[in-house]
């Protein structure tokens, strides 16, 4: 067993916690949409063909904003496909994915299920083969009331009220030559600019996203975000980063250095979005998006990703998941929450089939994978603002983190209900470790609420139709408080929720934390 502690203050707040951190995605890709949220004739499918097994699962995810409808097939996609009357929809090949898309779900389509879902739509406009004119009517067709030609075609398609979609993505990757379309830092930067300038022309409460480098290994990287910036700084808002975590080396150790360099890319793109305000002298802050996350190695093959002969919804990317898996979501989610001062959106891709939560049998079941929990249970606990941590925990070298700490942990606290949630990632293949939290600048009783950690015995363990609760969440009874002091045994190779509850017993006095 080895020790570590946590200190918390109630005073000292690094940042609120923007819901949108735990976003998801959907795109036109392998199954995620034909036979994911969509498939009529299903038996839980509704009058419009939406999964319900889907649609609940989602809901129990807590997925806050869902991007759409890509990814690569963003850059070759024309909106006006995917809406009107579904026997008018042309089908058409997708560069994107080598496949045929058939166009029976598009973007009302996607607003209606957002709305039964729960869900705050994210849509992106095509910079690919397209460009500012098509991204200006497209937020015509679904933001503005009436009285033009777009906004009277999306009435006329049975949606008198506009759909007032926030949130917009100004391309994807365009730095990646797999792109259709790839440009230049400079030729992306200008249009970037001037789209988004039509954009908020149309609409000025819209939230802005130009793209980020593809990844960080990418050898544009770093000039890209610069340049791009330097180019579009006035008029966006946020800057979109990417990356997909492997565990090339089959080594736990290496594997989990993947959230250290998540942390330092984080770090990265926000400084060099402050070098590009500084040049200007300005005290604009460009937050970050981290619209596309998750793990995925074992189906990213040529194999996996492209299906001879155009076929309609194949197989692709059906990454499955196990218990190591689970635990590398668990640490990226602390890392975003842990950094909620620039993130202010984050997109798991995707939501389901292709390297998603959820899986699911063509006209059968639907499962959780084992990394639906670490994000239904952040999605659900992290509430409010982030407090500052100071974190005292053993290190050990790995072959690329010389001092990769052993713990990781984020705390959240809610000020309107005066909940607590301490977030927390063992690192130690082999040592429980027992972790004292202090907790400082509380006036209320503290109680424990609810504990569970996400452990398995073998870390290859995966959930599946015959078992899908090989690998699910469960009580920790090794939790204890007294006073504002908690002790937990966290065990090795675990992640861990503990959520506490402020309980007053008197009013408050003047200047006190006016908790329920």
């Amino acid at each position: 067993m080895i020790r570590a502690r946590i200190t918390v203050d109630l005073d000292f707040v690094l940042s609120d916690l923007d819901r949108r951190v735990f976003g998801a995605f959907v795109e036109h890709l392998g199954r995620c949409v034909y036979g994911g949220i969509f498939e009529p004739g299903h038996a839980t499918a509704d009058e419009r063909g939406f999964r319900g097994d889907v649609m609940e699962l989602t809901r129990e995810l807590g997925a806050t904003i869902i991007r759409y409808p890509g990814g690569n097939f963003m850059s070759g996609y024309d909106w006006e496909d995917g809406v009107g009357p579904v026997a008018e929809r042309p089908t058409k090949l997708d560069l994107a994915w080598f496949s045929t898309e058939t166009n029976r779900f598009g973007t009302n389509e996607f607003i209606d299920w957002c709305k039964a879902a729960g869900v705050e739509p994210m849509l992106g406009v095509n910079l690919g083969t397209r460009g500012m004119d098509e991204a200006r009517q497209y937020l015509e067709y679904c933001n503005h009331p009436g009285g033009s030609h777009f906004a009277e075609l999306r009435r006329s398609h049975g949606y008198e009220a506009p759909h007032d979609v926030k949130f917009w993505c100004l391309g994807n990757e365009m730095d990646g030559p797999w792109q259709i379309g790839a440009k230049t830092a400079a030729e992306y930067g200008r249009l970037a600019h001037e789209t988004a300038k039509a954009m908020r022309w149309i609409d000025p409460t819209l939230v802005l996203s130009a793209c980020g480098s593809s990844h960080r290994q990418m050898p544009t990287y770093g000039a890209w975000e610069y340049e791009v910036l330097d180019r579009c700084f006035e008029e966006v808002d946020v800057v979109s980063l990417h990356t997909y975590f492997a565990n090339k080396a089959d080594e736990i150790d290496e594997y989990f250095g993947v959230i250290d360099r998540m942390d330092l890319f984080i770090k990265e793109v926000a400084s060099i979005c402050d070098a590009v305000a500084a040049k200007r002298r300005s005290s604009k802050r460009i937050m970050l998006s981290f619209d596309e996350w998750n793990v995925w190695y074992k189906a990213n093959t040529i194999e996996h990703m492209r299906k001879p002969g155009w076929p309609v919804a194949p197989a692709l990317l059906e990454e499955v998941y196990n218990m190591e898996d689970a635990l590398i979501v668990g640490g990226a989610l602390i890392t975003l929450m842990n950094n909620a001062d620039r993130v202010k959106c984050a997109c798991l891709a995707q939501l389901v089939n292709a390297i998603g939560p959820i899986m699911t049998e063509t006209g059968g079941p639907a499962w959780r994978q084992t990394i639906f929990h670490p994000f239904a249970l952040a999605a659900r606990h992290g509430q409010g603002r982030v407090l500052q941590t100071k974190i005292e925990t053993p290190t050990v070298a790995t072959k690329t983190i010389q001092d990769m700490p052993l713990l990781l942990a984020s705390v959240t606290e809610d000020p309107a209900t005066g909940r607590l949630s301490i977030f927390s990632l063992n690192r130690s293949p082999t040592e429980t470790i027992e972790v004292d939290v202090d907790l400082h600048g509380f006036d209320a009783r503290i109680e424990l609420v609810e504990a569970l950690e996400l452990h398995h015995a073998n870390l290859k363990a995966t959930n599946s139709k015959a078992a899908p609760d090989t690998v699910v969440p469960l009580r920790n009874d090794e939790v204890q408080v007294s006073g504002t002091t908690l002790r937990a045994s966290l065990k090795p190779l675990s992640w861990n929720v503990l959520v506490l509850q402020q309980v007053r017993t008197t009013q408050p006095g003047p200047g006190q934390h006016a908790h329920p």
